[in-house]
């Protein structure tokens, strides 16, 4: 019988995403205070893959992900989807911003095989974690890149994020040899 062990931790990604400069600086000051400093961000891109957002975040919505310095243990994904849903209705609390829901956070996680999305919604392909939480394998390491699946959303389907990802993956890679 196989002794089970603890996996190696992991890269903590947040996905940020509003139409005001402010929520970004707001949440990623938030964000670096939980933690950690930044390692790195995307470069923003325009979230136009659906309107699935827009009555409760309005038009022209920006995305960018933010990457964490810290590596984090495996089993962290659930504590970061409630500590980033209690920032996002943090702010919406404030009714500085018109919008119901002015920023969106999804926290995912990296390794050498797979980046997972943590995500409050079941679906036939996510596995349950905790406290209403439910994981989903988003992108697979597959012959030298990432990948997406037949579910993976649209917007990580394109080439600025794959690359991204994969950039995400060689420091992720180098950071887990220096352990």
């Amino acid at each position: 019988m196989a002794q089970s062990q603890a996996p190696d931790p992991v890269l903590l990604v947040i996905a940020v995403f509003s139409r005001h400069q402010a929520c970004f600086d707001w949440a990623l000051e938030r964000l670096q205070m939980k933690f950690g400093p930044l390692a790195f961000m995307s470069l923003p891109y325009e979230f136009n893959q659906t309107s699935y957002y827009e009555a409760t975040m309005g038009r022209r919505l920006r995305k960018q992900f933010a990457v964490f310095q810290n590596l984090v243990t495996a089993d962290s994904l659930t504590d970061a989807k409630l500590f980033t849903n209690g920032l996002e209705k943090e702010l919406a609390d404030t009714k500085q911003y018109s919008e119901k829901r002015p920023l969106n956070l999804d926290p995912g996680i990296l390794n050498l095989g797979k980046f997972m999305l943590a995500t409050t919604k079941d679906q036939a392909h996510r596995i349950y974690l905790a406290n209403g939480t439910f994981a989903e394998v988003t992108l697979r390491f597959q012959q030298g890149v990432f990948e997406p699946w037949p579910w993976t959303y649209a917007d990580y389907r394109q080439a600025c994020v794959l690359s991204f990802m994969n950039d995400a993956r060689e420091f992720y890679r180098r950071a887990v040899r220096g352990l």
